[in-house]
């Protein structure tokens, strides 16, 4: 997979990709940073002006974003726009997104975009969640980060990101480690018993459980499905 990254403030991701699974990528997964300043058409590097119709703040101006997207070729799957009003980002759009083999996310910056990038150029525009940030590079790298753990040898261990929550519309099952008792406190005994059998069942209960209990809301959503 090779991800594409617009922002105009590319300082701000550089820092931010020596952390996590990041570090991991391998030649399974390459990532590009683009500083929209450097496809602007004037002399000052200019990549935001005044809104038309008066208002506050600025808006990226086209220019810079279409140059920059088209010099990337034909090759690319899907152009995502990072913005408050796109769809919420879900484990199945991360998991959707994984079989791709291009992507290219702009991050939203001021005011936001011209609007003439989002009717042409943008396939897909994602929300991480009803609120408003100064800008769409975290929200970039939540949903990269969320992606290329399931890129088959980036995280390390497949399975683990099959379990994850949400995978199947559940939340995750508690996990615990050694010692099997700490101040009083016991790692429940099926999952001491090595009967693999009753660990899964255990498991699947105790994550129906959670689901009903924490969020109501994907309870439903996994009922009327199963």
């Amino acid at each position: 997979m090779r991800i594409d990254l617009l922002t105009a403030v590319p300082d701000q991701l550089r820092n931010a990709l020596d952390l996590t699974v990041f570090r991991r990528i391998n030649d399974e997964a390459t990532l590009h940073i683009h500083d929209l300043r450097t496809y602007s058409e004037d002399d000052h590097c200019q990549i935001d002006d005044y809104p038309y119709g008066g208002g506050s703040g600025m808006v990226l101006k086209p220019e810079p974003i279409f140059r920059c997207v088209e010099s990337l070729g034909s090759s690319v799957d899907e152009v995502i726009y990072l913005t408050p009003d796109g769809e919420l980002f879900t484990q199945s759009i991360a998991n959707s997104l994984s079989l791709k083999n291009h992507l290219v996310l702009l991050s939203g910056h001021y005011k936001g975009v011209d609007h003439r990038v989002r009717d042409t150029l943008i396939t897909r525009e994602v929300s991480i969640g009803d609120f408003v940030l100064s800008g769409g590079e975290i929200p970039a790298l939540l949903l990269i980060d969320a992606v290329l753990r399931l890129i088959p040898k980036v995280l390390g261990d497949t399975q683990s990101a099959l379990e994850d929550s949400f995978q199947d519309g559940l939340l995750g099952a508690p996990t615990y480690t050694r010692p099997a008792s700490y101040r009083g406190l016991d790692v429940p005994e099926v999952l001491q018993s090595g009967n693999h059998l009753k660990i899964a069942e255990w498991r699947d209960e105790i994550r129906q459980q959670r689901t009903r209990e924490r969020r109501p809301d994907l309870w439903k959503q996994y009922v009327a499905h199963a």
